[in-house]
């Protein structure tokens, strides 16, 4: 007899998402559960049925293989098909029995000795991430704002219980209200969640309409962000215990955090490297010829006075002490570099034009010193070439 699409009998698209597949799932267990069918002799079949089903689809790597494969990918016990291990806290309470053996290899790996009830635990909120996106001039100065941030709430409408109100939450018949069942297979038993009530022990006959019975909902936060100056492009900001809450249903417990990912828009100006700032200055070809000084700005919104040699080329690069961007957790500042850049005059008038064919007329090889050594040793090249 051939087995039927797990996509079918969970009644979702083989493009559901993982929450779409929980919420169904979670109707067809209440609905058929063999507890509400106790006249039915399939009706425990059936039940099997849609735990396989959702023990496959809810898996990643067996949903993976299973799109693949189809029921092929789990026959002769590929990828896992039955009951599996929770983690290694399973397999050694399994082999100790759950007696002070047991408890130092759990805890050693994570889990839980004595097979309790899993939904009792004290559980913690989910970390959130928050990409912010600031100035140059923000990351100097440092910036105190304020974001909104979609976070986990317990539902004000079920008070995080998950049933509507005045609806009972009743134990789950499958696993006695313990979250946790258990399989034999050969000598060994083997523990996992219980897929009927997700691990909590119990379930709601009539979910919560408004959190579709999660007992959370998503609600837009404010929260105020310090942004400390010095910050640099891919800062990570924690904010300690401003994430999701910890679903009451799973026994409460610690908030996540919440971390703010920082990064830097490009200026106009300025490139940065590390504390120091660089920018390129344009420089007249008269005020580089015969030295002056030039305004340059400073990421303070301040300005700064450089003395432009006389005779200065393009490239020269000049240092101000102290003008750059600010260190983190410090009140020292990096320095800014100054590259010139002579600018060769352009639209030039007639009497401009004159002027100059004199000053080339009467410049010697003195007033240009690199390009007399240049030419030289191109002169010196192509001699070679020719011998």
């Amino acid at each position: 007899m051939s087995k039927r699409d797990y996509y079918e009998i969970l009644g979702v698209a083989k493009t559901a998402d993982a929450k779409t597949m929980k919420s169904a799932f979670r109707k067809k267990a209440m609905d058929c559960h063999p507890d509400r069918h106790p006249d039915d002799p399939e009706a425990e079949a059936r039940f099997k049925e849609l735990n396989e089903a959702y023990g496959i689809l809810s898996d990643e790597q067996k949903r993976a293989a299973y799109d693949r494969m189809g029921h092929r990918a789990f026959e002769q016990g590929g990828m896992g098909g039955g009951a599996g291990f929770q983690d290694f806290g399973d397999i050694f309470s399994q082999i100790f029995g759950g007696g002070a053996g047991a408890g130092g290899f759990a805890d050693m790996f994570g889990g839980t000795a004595g097979g309790g009830r899993r939904g009792a635990q004290v559980s913690r909120g989910s970390d959130l991430r928050y990409e912010m996106e600031i100035t140059l001039d923000e990351c100097f100065a440092g910036k105190d704002l304020e974001i909104t941030v979609p976070i986990s709430e317990d539902c004000d409408r079920c008070d995080g219980i998950g049933a509507e109100p005045g609806a009972k939450v009743e134990t789950c018949q499958t696993c006695n209200g313990q979250g946790r069942v258990r399989t034999q297979q050969g000598f060994f038993t083997m523990e996992r969640a219980c897929s009927t009530c997700g691990g909590q022990g119990e379930y709601v006959s009539n979910p919560c309409r408004q959190c579709d019975g999660s007992g959370q909902t998503r609600v837009q936060t404010e929260i105020d962000v310090n942004i400390p100056a010095g910050v640099e492009d891919g800062t990570r900001i924690r904010l300690s215990g401003q994430g999701d809450a910890a679903p009451r249903r799973a026994g409460g417990g610690q908030r996540g955090d919440l971390y703010i990912f920082v990064s830097v828009k490009p200026h106009e100006i300025f490139e940065r490297e590390g504390p120091n700032l660089f920018c390129r200055a344009p420089v007249p070809m008269t005020v580089a010829a015969l030295g002056g000084d030039v305004e340059i700005p400073t990421i303070d919104g301040g300005r700064s006075k450089i003395k432009i040699p006389e005779g200065a080329q393009s490239g020269k690069r000049m240092r101000l002490r102290g003008k750059g961007m600010s260190v983190l957790r410090s009140t020292q500042r990096g320095d800014m570099y100054v590259e010139l850049s002579v600018e060769t005059p352009s639209k030039l008038t007639k009497r401009q034009r004159e002027l100059l064919e004199e000053f080339a007329e009467a410049s010697g090889v003195d007033t240009s010193p690199e390009s007399k050594n240049f030419f030289d040793k191109a002169k010196t090249f192509w001699d070679g070439l020719t011998d």
